[in-house]
C-alpha cells in the first residue's frame, strides 16, 4: 500500500478536476492558468525556467505559450542576458485574469484550511518537507519578484 505516493497523485488530480469545473468560460485551461499564475509572482523570467518548474517538454512548453501569447496574456521578448534564449512576460490583460484564477486558489485554500486542525497541518507541512529532504529537487530559486 502506498502510502504517501498514490494520495498525492489522487488528491492533485482532484484538485486538477476542480479547477477544470471552476475556470469553465475562462478561455483558459487550468495548466494555462496556473502558468500565468506563476507568471503574475515571478515574470520576467527566462523559458527554461517555466519548463524546469512546470515538469514540461521545452515543445509543451512552447504551444502553452503560443496560445497564452495569442490571447495576449503574454508576451515573449528576447532575454537582454543571453540573446539566444527568451523571457516571459505577463501583459495587464493576462495579470487581471490571473488575479480571477488566484481568487480560486484562495477560495479552495480557504476551504481546505477550515477542514483540518492546526495539528494536521503542521503533520502535512512535515510530510512535504520529507519530500523536499527525500527528493532534494529544488524546482526554483528565490522569492516571487
Amino acid at each position: 500500500m502506498l502510502l504517501f505516493l498514490s494520495p498525492m497523485h489522487k488528491a492533485n488530480r482532484q484538485i486538477g478536476v476542480y479547477f477544470e469545473r471552476r475556470m469553465e468560460g475562462m478561455n483558459v485551461s487550468p495548466q494555462e492558468g496556473h502558468l500565468l499564475s506563476y507568471l503574475r509572482s515571478y515574470a520576467p523570467c527566462p523559458i527554461a525556467e517555466l519548463v524546469r518548474v512546470f515538469g514540461l517538454k521545452q515543445s509543451t512548453m512552447t504551444s502553452l505559450l503560443d496560445r497564452l501569447e495569442h490571447e495576449q496574456y503574454i508576451v515573449r521578448e528576447v532575454n537582454p542576458d543571453d540573446r539566444r534564449s527568451f523571457i516571459v512576460k505577463i501583459t495587464r490583460q493576462g495579470r487581471a485574469l490571473a488575479g480571477k484564477i488566484q481568487k480560486l486558489v484562495d477560495e479552495i485554500e480557504r476551504a481546505l484550511k477550515n477542514r483540518v486542525t492546526a495539528g494536521q497541518l503542521k503533520g502535512f507541512r512535515a510530510v512535504m518537507a520529507a519530500v523536499d529532504d527525500v527528493t532534494q529537487v529544488q524546482l526554483r530559486e528565490g522569492k516571487p519578484r
